[in-house]
């Protein structure tokens, strides 16, 4: 099928597609690269390929399925992103409030002692001055402070949390820099406060029903355990299983603490910045939402807002890619490690293996799924493969 799409046209060869997807699933599963994916892919609003393949729990021989729930990690930020823009949407709120209005208590400083305004579109845009413990050496100021990055098993309150956070100095001043962080864990208690209830509750009532999201949640009960993938890691090139509290350090030497756990323990808090549990099926209602601009729960013009770079003067989250108010988009494809996307391309991905995309430009909506913490190649090579099945 040819489309026209901003004076370009795009030929989309669905004949290569699944033959395409296949081959780097398979030549993955048979390089332990990962146990087991689930990948779906939605062109102009239709899924044209869906699979679950491998094994979702390698030690219990659970075949993967098309349901089966994964550990979201820092996918969960999108959703978090789009509870406030159902506020804004409702009149509640505004991205020029400051988070103050809902937590008095959240008032971290500059190095200095003084005190700045901290606003919901600073902390949308990660532009707060906040960080992340993983970030940080090992006996780094967030670690001395005893502040969770929400991967963990804690036992603190949502709230102790974000008080032990905002005991640290602040990176730099509000707005004037970039840095990715754990402002997500703050916005879900600004929505919780602003909605009178707790987190899991509001995102529920603003964003997951009204998308139809059935299998998203901050905590898995017992009578679905099962559903969930197990998650493993690479060791020195091999699969290895997660133990339940982890630590790992990733290719460019941060220090991640895991709990996997966590996700069955309903008295930790829910972290709007890495807490989720879900299926790629749900996840992939949230990425045509973002695609498209159409939700629910917000306007259009609204929805396409929350898609607009929010850095400027030569910033960048990475290499070619910059920061939306919720997940990063491609400004420069070269510089992006040569990515196939196309300019304008929305993406994001989380630590315990997982990551989506939207391609506007060829209405394309990609979700993969997969077991391998701290390891893009399995997303890569599929992605790679989805866009050999289209030619300008």
């Amino acid at each position: 099928m040819k489309e026209e799409r901003m004076g370009s046209a795009f030929e989309y060869q669905p004949e290569k597609l699944d033959s395409m997807i296949d081959s780097v699933i398979e030549k993955n599963l048979a390089g332990r690269m990962t146990s087991g994916v689930v990948v779906q892919v939605c062109h102009d609003g239709k899924t044209v390929y869906a699979r679950a393949a491998g094994l979702a729990d390698i030690e219990a021989g659970s075949p993967m399925q098309e349901n089966t729930l994964f550990r979201l990690a820092s996918i969960s930020k999108a959703f978090t992103s789009l509870a406030v823009a159902a506020l804004i949407q409702q009149g509640r709120m505004d991205f020029e409030d400051p988070v103050t209005k809902w937590l008095p208590y959240f008032t971290p400083k500059l190095a200095n002692g003084s005190v700045p305004v901290i606003t919901i579109r600073q902390l949308l845009s990660h532009m707060s001055g906040l960080d992340y413990r993983w970030a940080q050496k090992e006996d780094g100021p967030y670690a001395k402070a005893g502040v969770s990055d929400g991967l963990d098993i804690t036992g603190l309150s949502l709230e102790e949390n974000l008080k032990r956070l905002a005991s640290v100095p602040l990176r730099f001043a509000p707005g004037s820099d970039w840095l990715y962080s754990l402002a997500p864990d703050v916005l879900g208690a600004v929505v919780g406060k602003a909605c009178g209830t707790d987190f899991q509750t509001a995102l529920s009532e603003l964003v997951l029903k009204p998308l139809g999201m059935t299998d998203t949640a901050f905590y898995v009960p017992a009578s679905e355990k099962a559903r969930v993938a197990a998650p493993y890691y690479l060791d020195r090139g091999q699969l290895t299983r997660m133990s339940d509290d982890q630590f790992l350090t990733d290719a460019e030497g941060r220090y991640f603490h895991f709990s996997p756990q966590r996700a069955f323990h309903p008295s930790e808090y829910p972290s709007g910045g890495v807490g989720l549990v879900g299926t790629a099926s749900d996840l992939m209602r949230l990425v045509e939402a973002i695609r498209t601009g159409i939700a629910p729960f917000a306007e259009k013009a609204l929805m396409d807002l929350m898609s607009v770079n929010q850095l400027k003067d030569g910033k960048e989250a990475r290499p070619g890619i910059g920061f939306c108010l919720g997940w990063g988009i491609v400004i420069d494809p070269v510089a992006a490690d040569n990515t196939p996307q196309t300019i304008g391309t929305l993406a994001w991905g989380g630590v315990y293996g997982s990551k989506w995309f939207a391609d506007p430009a060829k209405k394309l909506s990609v979700v993969t799924m997969t077991t391998t913490a701290l390891d893009e190649v399995v997303a890569v090579d599929i992605r790679n493969a989805i866009y050999s099945a289209f030619s300008r």
